[in-house]
């Protein structure tokens, strides 16, 4: 049964009786708590539950401003921090046997008895998730001597601006903010003397905050802190990464900075892995498309090249081939710089250039492993394009990226590279060139005041005729509050296909094969990245003028 306090204080968090009853009607029959039923249902924000826990059970709540970190090194080496963490709780106080600890979830049975082991004084203090991982920053900095890195009064100061409340507060707001608005970078950079921050969303910059001139380089600094960067160091480019956990959400942030004349470039990628769908209709791949792709897959031996510049999603569409191929009696290694997302039953290794583990040594040592299926995240060098060749010779299925703007030019790009014209006619399954474009909101797409405008169009006279097979939809964007005012919302994929069977290999590769190339592609029935955008634009999906930023 669930008390009358703790009903009272839901009810005076704004949870409507209607929904506290249901969420007790829930409870019946789900081993879970009031408070938690009632956040998965949209009705408690998280946020909330803090402050709830230290209502109900009469505790104080832990603040990074109000409280110091006062643990010294010895007591920390004593403890097992890093299970503590993934509990939910962390020390920032020992004196006298007494330790005082920040606690994300009172009610935790794990995280209580672990204290209970140290059979010390322990005194419980709520926290959120933000300022557990802000005093694990810290307490990894005591750690590691951070307050004894060189660099005199200056970085001393940093360091305490970066721990500044308005330092926090601003950072994570930019950070949650980002989230909110579906984007995938946050860039942070100097501009005609001040700091603007921009968000990238669905593939276009729109203008931030501009961030007050006393915190610029206090900003910089906590990024760099969080992510595991040298405050210290400001003439080298530097990577770092965050994981963190945002209004509930797992969270992977890619970090990476860049000296500038002017200051430091920092931009920040979300990675955010509930959000990723690794299906190929969901990506916007066409059924025609979808049923080639999937005789590929079908395939035991060969290569499969995805082509595209950065932030076309080839890495999301190679995930989605190995997602379908993942099954117990299948082995998959993949090669990846870095590793975006972690994906269950599949070996993930990181490329690490510095120590001379770059794609060619990594590809060598993974066939050495068994696999079945390679996935080489990139091929950049001769060496590694004919070792992935030459592997799918030898019974794999390989996998990787190259950088060419359509699916033809990765032929001219590969013998630039120096591999031999026989290996890739032996090797080679099929080139995939994808773009992203983005999509009209399906809240406030309207249908398209002048349709004839489009239809007239030679190009897409010829798409109609060949490849639509449902009733023309030509829409445009309106804008509404659920897209932000924009028109779109979220972004499909757009895809030129190119088989490389018997009729491929037979075509001379020389000045003429990329309009041969062509002219095959056509033959066999498979459209051009312009031409796969424009059956969108006839379904409905996108815009004219997306498609021909992307791909005109």
């Amino acid at each position: 049964m669930v008390d009358n306090k703790l009903q009272a204080l839901l009810l005076e968090r704004g949870v409507s009786q209607e929904l506290l009853n249901k969420a007790l009607e829930y409870q019946q029959s789900l081993p879970e708590r009031l408070e938690s039923i009632l956040v998965n249902m949209g009705a408690l924000p998280s946020e909330e539950l803090p402050s709830l826990y230290a209502s109900y059970l009469g505790l104080p709540v832990y603040d990074p401003v109000a409280h110091e970190l006062e643990v010294d090194v010895a007591f920390l080496n004593t403890l097992p921090l890093q299970h503590m963490y993934a509990q939910g709780t962390l020390p920032f106080s020992y004196h006298d046997g007494v330790v005082k600890v920040a606690l994300l979830d009172p009610m935790s049975l794990s995280a209580i008895q672990l204290w209970q082991l140290t059979q010390l004084d322990v005194q419980l203090y709520i926290t959120e998730q933000r300022n557990l991982d802000d005093l694990k920053i810290r307490i990894d900095g005591e750690l590691q001597g951070i307050n004894e890195l060189s660099g005199g009064d200056e970085l001393a100061r940093l360091r305490e601006l970066a721990f500044g409340a308005p330092t926090v507060n601003l950072v994570n707001n930019l950070i949650v903010r980002g989230i909110k608005l579906g984007a995938s970078d946050l860039h942070i950079e100097p501009v005609a003397g001040r700091y603007r921050a921009r968000y990238r969303v669905d593939g276009v910059l729109q203008e931030g905050d501009t961030i007050p001139a006393k915190l610029q380089l206090a900003v910089i600094s906590r990024i760099k802190i969080l992510s595991g960067m040298d405050i210290a160091e400001r003439r080298r480019p530097q990577d770092g990464k965050i994981e963190t956990r945002v209004a509930g959400v797992e969270l992977d942030i890619r970090c990476s900075s860049l000296p500038l004349g002017d200051g430091e470039s920092m931009v920040m990628r979300f990675l955010i892995k509930s959000a990723v769908k690794f299906d190929l209709e969901m990506l916007g791949y066409e059924s025609d498309l979808i049923a080639a792709i999937q005789k590929d897959l079908s395939r035991t031996t060969g290569v499969i090249l995805m082509t595209g510049p950065t932030g076309s999603g080839k890495t999301t569409s190679l995930y989605s081939f190995l997602n379908q191929l993942n099954k117990p009696d299948v082995k998959i290694i993949t090669l990846e710089d870095p590793i975006e997302y972690q994906l269950d039953g599949i070996n993930q290794v990181q490329v690490r250039s510095e120590i001379g583990f770059d794609f060619t040594a990594g590809l060598r040592s993974i066939v050495r492993q068994d696999p079945d299926i390679l996935m080489v995240g990139e091929i950049r060098d001769q060496d590694t394009a004919r070792i992935a060749m030459q592997s799918s010779l030898t019974g794999h299925l390989v996998f990787s990226t190259v950088h060419t703007n359509d699916a033809p030019t990765t032929y001219t790009r590969l013998l630039d590279l120096g591999v031999e014209e026989f290996l890739l006619n032996a090797s080679l399954v099929s080139i995939m060139a994808q773009r992203l474009v983005r999509t009209l909101c399906s809240h406030c797409s309207v249908s398209h005041s002048h349709p004839e405008d489009i239809l007239s169009r030679d190009d897409v006279k010829m798409v109609q005729n060949a490849w639509l097979t449902q009733p023309v939809n030509i829409r445009q964007p309106k804008g509404c509050e659920k897209c932000g005012n924009s028109g779109f919302s979220g972004r499909m994929a757009i895809l030129e296909y190119l088989p490389c069977d018997e009729g491929m290999q037979k075509i001379p590769k020389d000045a003429a094969f990329l309009t041969a190339a062509e002219d095959y592609m056509k033959l066999r029935g498979f459209r051009t990245l312009k031409n796969d955008g424009l059956l969108k634009v006839l379904k409905g999906h996108t815009t004219l003028e997306e498609v021909l930023r992307v791909a005109g």
